[in-house]
């Protein structure tokens, strides 16, 4: 295997959601390991500091050793970001991405490392021009594209541009 690939699901959601299992889908074609821990548990409180926890279990979820990317839709993306701060890693893949969250201690932050980004334009939850402004400001590859929030439009576009980013990770 290349690495492991840590795939987190959003809110409302869990580890068989369809984006994440087409990402998955990609990284076993290209040799990747990927693990989908379930949130459910913990989202279920719906309470802000349910946050760390979930940030916690993606980093426990990481292995110790070797190549990792972590990358997830919505609340999954959020905490991926954290966890990449925390846990040494190669890249990020982030869909929906919640740029801040009302009453959450902590300011958006994600590791410097390759990170692309699919954001609809018409997400009703996050706002795009969050995620342009949080793009530009680390030079990050962002895909806007005409959909809302779930992107149920773009999971084919988001599987082929997550593949996109392994294959250059590879070159």
């Amino acid at each position: 295997m290349k690495g492991t690939i840590i795939l987190s699901h959003g809110l409302e959601s869990g580890p068989q959601a369809t984006k994440v299992s087409a990402l998955a889908r990609v990284a076993e074609e290209l040799g990747w390991a990927s693990i989908r821990p379930d949130y459910r548990d913990l989202d279920a409180s719906r309470e802000l500091e349910a946050i760390t926890a979930r940030t916690a279990r993606c980093i426990a979820a990481a292995p110790k050793t070797g190549r990792v990317i972590f990358a997830g839709s919505s609340m999954g993306a959020f905490i991926s970001g954290f966890a990449s701060t925390q846990r040494e890693c190669d890249a990020l893949f982030l869909m929906a991405l919640p740029v801040g969250i009302e009453g959450y201690a902590f300011d958006y932050t994600a590791a410097p490392v390759p990170t692309v980004l699919v954001h609809g334009w018409r997400d009703e939850l996050c706002p795009v021009n969050a995620v342009i402004e949080f793009a530009r400001e680390r030079n990050d590859t962002l895909h806007l594209v005409d959909d809302d929030h779930r992107l149920t439009a773009h999971v084919e576009f988001c599987a082929e541009a997550f593949r996109q980013q392994l294959l250059k990770l590879d070159a």
